[in-house]
């Protein structure tokens, strides 16, 4: 088990990870708007009540990276008025309901991608399925009836519930360790909140038809931030 300490810790950087995933979804989906990344600098002056979580995340950074551009060795030590060196040009704030403009993923022939190690994961839901979806993604649909249950392929945190990213409706986002993520979008219901702990097969969402014309499961899996090809971990 984690101390309190590692665990705080380990949840920033996997937020911080989440929101680089929403950047990575909206240039997938070709986003006309909201959250867009860039490669230079920029400054931010800290405002009253700021974080070194809330600026990362507002700049598509994890703190720890965010610590390390302006060599910061205690996160609790900002002071208002403080010039931060940022990402410039991007803002990596988890999105609320309606915020974002991005497309709905669509099928294509995506190269099929590998992590660089293993994870255990089960199916999860049932119904026939396909591979394929973006420029970038390695995602699956599943289809079923609206009302079939959703699990958890893997145990582990709830990253993100809500409807933020416009194209992917009602989605959960679980994060397994600090490197593999699995998405669930186009729920009718979520039933998890979070921050909290899942168990692998645990029921986390009810199947739907959220931003989708056809009710369906969107299910992908992220390795430090980017999609990989779930199909290759589930079971035959």
């Amino acid at each position: 088990m984690y101390s309190l300490t590692t665990r705080s810790d380990t949840w920033r950087m996997l937020r911080g990870l989440v929101a680089s995933v929403f950047i990575a979804l909206l240039v997938a989906c070709g986003s006309k708007g909201g959250v867009s990344p860039s490669a230079g600098v920029g400054e931010y002056k800290v405002q009253r009540g700021d974080t070194m979580y809330k600026i990362a995340r507002q700049h598509g950074q994890s703190v720890d990276e965010l610590m390390r551009m302006n060599s910061i060795k205690d996160p609790n030590r900002l002071r208002v008025g403080q010039i931060l060196k940022v990402r410039g040009g991007s803002s990596g704030s988890l999105p609320s309901a309606g915020s974002s403009t991005a497309q709905a993923p669509t099928q294509s022939t995506a190269a099929s991608v590998a992590a660089p190690r293993n994870i255990n994961l089960a199916w999860p839901a049932k119904g026939s399925h396909r591979r394929g979806t973006g420029n970038q993604s390695q995602g699956v649909f599943i289809k079923g009836e609206k009302g079939d249950p959703i699990k958890a392929a893997a145990a582990g945190r709830v990253a993100y519930a809500g409807s933020g990213l416009r194209g992917y409706g009602n989605m959960v986002i679980i994060a397994h360790d600090s490197q593999f993520l699995t998405i669930y979008a186009h729920n009718d219901t979520l039933l998890v909140k979070e921050g909290q702990q899942i168990k692998q097969g645990q029921e986390i969402a009810r199947m739907g038809d959220t931003d989708s014309s056809d009710v369906q499961l969107y299910f992908e899996l992220r390795y430090d931030g980017k999609a990989v090809d779930a199909t290759r971990y589930l079971p035959k």
